[in-house]
């Protein structure tokens, strides 16, 4: 397979036309991004010409999959740069309310961790999961672009099928689901700058038709980076999940995870502990691999809600690998009943919880 790159793309972009005869200016090609048979473009357009250019975005899209090396194609519309803001505009910006982005969502939940390893996928599926089992309709997205696991861990293949010029979200286990994953081989790397990953997951909330959901838990990337700080700022978020083990060094990463959200004013519904302890299962001897009670002690120090303990279960592992989450192949299980506390108290705190509002400037 012959090799692409920026130059053949971006001559590819200059010699496109619509049916119609018509080209791309040279301006409107705000980035060109190609790693390994893999091409996005982004386009600059004005979002009330979003609507009559998409005829055209899937064209180009189409035609640049069809170049000899491709084998995955995506153009996305961005918006044109603006001037930056004046301070007193600027302030004022920040304080108006977040845009309406999955405006259909009753209560969108962000499940999060300070580091990597802790296991905060696996939260976020059971808790979806076990959210859908207590009657709620709930959607699941996987805002993990650098590292998407939501289709292994939900069993799914294949890409989604399209309604009109939207991805419909996967169905599993009672969800609404999607991932980057979903749209590219499950090996390959997403070698992008932050600013094609905060456009994929615009995409991914704007370009799939999510129906009216009662809960819709996001699974963020590790740390308190642009992702992080785009979406509390973009959505209206009823609240985050803090997931962590026992051990200090994860509970130093929780405490700033739970400081970003506090600082863009995003209610913290509580502490996950997970891998809290291993008891053997031949002789059911207890050890406490990573420390116990870490996270809960974190918790009440830092004044927020502790949701429960999860135990740290090859079951969990096993039914995470084959696509089957323990709290819907196993919901009896001391694992299933442990996500299944946590999904409760995350809906009680969801019950008492309002949309969270964005960051306030008071000038005394």
């Amino acid at each position: 397979m012959a090799a692409i790159d920026e130059t053949a793309v971006r001559a590819r972009i200059g010699a496109f036309r619509t049916a119609e005869g018509a080209g791309i200016p040279a301006g409107m090609v705000d980035s060109v991004a190609t790693r390994e048979g893999l091409v996005q473009v982004a386009l600059m357009v004005a979002k009330a010409d979003a609507a009559r250019q998409e005829p055209m975005r899937r064209a180009l899209e189409a035609d640049l999959a069809a170049m000899p090396g491709v084998r995955n194609a995506t153009v996305m519309f961005t918006a044109p740069r603006a001037a930056a803001p004046q301070p007193q505009a600027q302030a004022q910006a920040q304080a108006q309310e977040p845009g309406t982005l999955l405006g259909q969502v009753g209560s969108i939940v962000a499940v999060a961790s300070g580091k990597g390893g802790v296991g905060k996928s696996t939260v976020a599926v059971n808790l979806a999961v076990a959210l859908a089992r207590q009657g709620k309709r709930v959607g699941l997205l996987d805002a993990d672009i650098y590292g998407p696991s939501l289709p292994r861990m939900l069993g799914t293949k294949g890409k989604p099928e399209m309604a009109g010029n939207k991805l419909v979200p996967i169905e599993a286990w009672g969800l609404k689901a999607i991932s980057i994953g979903h749209v590219v081989e499950e090996e390959t790397a997403m070698v992008w700058r932050g600013p094609m990953v905060l456009n994929a997951l615009t995409q991914l909330m704007t370009q799939v038709a999510w129906p009216e959901l009662d809960v819709m838990v996001l699974d963020l990337p590790p740390g308190t980076g642009d992702v992080q700080l785009t979406l509390a700022q973009r959505l209206k978020l009823a609240g985050a999940v803090i997931v962590s083990t026992p051990q200090d060094i994860s509970l130093l990463d929780a405490r700033r995870g739970i400081s970003m959200f506090r600082q863009v004013r995003v209610p913290i519904l509580g502490v996950v502990e997970n891998m809290s302890f291993f008891c053997c299962p031949n002789c059911g001897t207890r050890t406490d691999i990573f420390g116990h009670g870490g996270a809960e002690a974190e918790a009440g120090r830092l004044g927020v809600p502790f949701l429960g303990a999860v135990p740290l279960l090859a079951p969990i592992r096993e039914t995470s690998d084959a696509g089957t989450p323990i709290v819907a192949s196993a919901p009896e299980s001391e694992a299933g009943r442990a996500f299944a506390a946590v999904a409760t108290a995350v809906a009680a705190g969801l019950d008492g919880a309002g949309p969270a509002r964005g960051p306030r400037i008071v000038i005394e």
